[in-house]
């Protein structure tokens, strides 16, 4: 639980556009102040072989580079920055506003602005340094500080030519989805844990519950399981948390419940004050632990994709393959409630998390929704339920396929299609019951 906390700890520093740029400015200005003086201390004791690969000339010569590579780098910035901007503009409009932290959190962007304001300040640093024999003190050029600009200068460049064919290829639909399936299962598979044989739903208690109220407003981002424990122990109650990471929580509204061990009823208000300090609330979601926002941002750019304005249906069969794949890894995962227990073995806290029928109808709901009437994309949506059912093992999954198709069939019946397209969906159908059967029916 300590690694999740270090996840949502780094995860916030990631997705913000200044520290790396500011920490690039800082070792900057450390490099301009410190190399002068290294230039200072070795100017009459360089190598000759080293001498010639320093940028010669005097004090002016030194000043127009400084000059140039700062004036050009803060020009290039700003290009940079408007591209990053109109990207996120273009991904907010076309895809889904929830994947702007992916643009937010991209190294190399944040590489590229680091390199560029790390190279401008680092020139206006060493070019105060630089003194002709009419500034007094006598002529000063830091021939290896100068050099050291013209070499970032010419990284600079290369980044800018590297900058802009990344860019090109993150607004790509298929980089940003392939991105969103590389987190989203990498949570999944963080907090669901391995299928174990036992049941991961408890008998709850039902006598004498004392409602815990929210101190705060916000998205449900993080919990710390092992200070939950701490809580409930120390408060001889059982504690469950009836909203799932990722889920929004008022201000004081009841979000949790506790049961006491014994006949003493608990403070509902120190209860509430200790939660406080084990639940993280922020007004972003995040995907360290919430793996439904990993299905919603497919699920949103699905639901664009076939909104009248776009019509873009091969994106919406793109997003539920990666749907289908994740919901396949999700059918061999505990899903659900996750317990923990004190170490006689005892429940004593209980997280809600969403069941495997949930993700499923978060999957396919909206876009079965908003593409019912395309064929393309209802065929798609079959072979989903007809993969993820080839994949389930469990009853209760296979429930809530079943549900899912029947839905589905419903759907199609509200429609008017071609008599030979009627019959392929109704084709896939017996797909999806067969695959239910542990039967595979070859699709053409």
């Amino acid at each position: 639980m300590s690694q999740r906390r270090g996840l949502v700890l780094v995860d916030a520093v990631r997705t913000k556009l200044w520290p790396l740029p500011a920490l690039a400015v800082v070792v900057a200005v450390g490099l301009g102040i410190t190399l002068p003086l290294l230039d200072e201390a070795l100017s009459d004791d360089l190598p000759p072989a080293l001498a010639n690969f320093l940028i010669g000339g005097g004090a002016d010569a030194a000043r127009s580079i400084l000059q140039a590579t700062a004036g050009s780098l803060i020009t290039v910035t700003s290009l940079t920055f408007s591209l990053t901007v109109v990207t996120l503009q273009l991904a907010s409009s076309q895809f889904s506003p929830r994947l702007l932290r992916m643009f937010t959190a991209d190294r190399t962007v944040h590489a590229t602005l680091g390199l560029f304001l790390g190279t401008f300040a680092y020139a206006l640093t060493v070019l105060r340094t630089v003194r002709t024999g009419d500034d007094g003190g006598g002529e000063f050029v830091p021939h290896i500080s100068v050099t050291f600009a013209f070499v970032l200068a010419i990284a600079s460049v290369l980044g800018l030519v590297f900058f802009l064919a990344h860019l090109a290829r993150e607004i790509r639909v298929e980089t940003m989805m392939k991105r969103v399936h590389r987190d989203t299962d990498s949570a999944l598979r963080r907090v669901f844990p391995e299928r174990n044989g036992l049941s991961p739903a408890p008998v709850e208690p039902t006598d004498n519950p004392v409602l815990i109220r929210s101190r705060g407003s916000g998205f449900m981002v993080g919990i710390k399981s092992k200070r939950l424990l701490e809580i409930a122990e120390e408060h001889g109650v059982v504690i469950l948390i009836e909203r799932e990471p990722g889920a929004s929580v008022t201000a004081g509204v009841p979000f949790a419940r506790a049961w006491p061990l014994s006949a003493e009823t608990p403070d509902a208000g120190r209860l509430s004050d200790s939660l406080a300090n084990a639940v993280t609330l922020d007004y972003e979601r995040t995907v360290v632990e919430d793996v439904s926002f990993g299905f919603r941002q497919l699920t949103d750019v699905a639901s664009k994709a076939l909104s009248p304005g776009i019509n873009d249906p091969t994106t919406a069969m793109l997003v539920l393959g990666h749907s289908a794949a994740l919901l396949c890894v999700l059918t061999q995962r505990d899903v659900g409630p996750q317990c923990i227990r004190d170490k006689s073995g005892r429940i004593r806290v209980i997280l809600h998390q969403l069941n495997f029928a949930e993700f499923l109808d978060l999957a396919i709901a909206q876009p079965r929704l908003y593409g019912m009437s395309d064929p393309t994309v209802m065929e798609r949506i079959l072979r989903l339920l007809q993969e993820v059912g080839w994949c389930a093992t469990q009853a209760s999954q296979r429930s809530a396929l079943q549900d899912q198709l029947r839905s589905t069939v419903q759907a199609m019946d509200s429609q008017e299609y071609a008599p030979g397209t009627r019959e392929q969906l109704n084709s896939s159908v017996d797909a999806v019951g067969a695959a239910l059967a542990q039967r595979w029916v070859p699709r053409n």
